[in-house]
């Protein structure tokens, strides 16, 4: 995969994902109140660049070990 794709799909799955799991355990933890947007943000802005850059990392390893269980599934 060329290197700006995979950034940019690193990029969009971290943005939605941490999206969901921030706002779901922010709200957890919180529940709604008055500053719960704003904690909300500041928990994703905070997490989201930590999980593109790991992302972006890690999926050449997640495709290799993914087509290593494939195969394994289709033998």
């Amino acid at each position: 995969m060329p290197l700006l794709s995979r950034f940019i799909l690193a990029a969009v799955m971290t943005a939605v994902m941490v999206f969901m799991v921030t706002l779901v355990v922010t709200f957890l933890n919180l529940g709604f109140r008055a500053d719960f947007l704003a904690q909300w943000a500041k928990a994703y802005f905070i997490a989201w660049p930590i999980a593109a850059i790991t992302a972006f990392f890690v999926m050449p390893t997640a495709r290799r070990v993914t087509d290593a269980i494939m195969k394994r599934i289709q033998s």
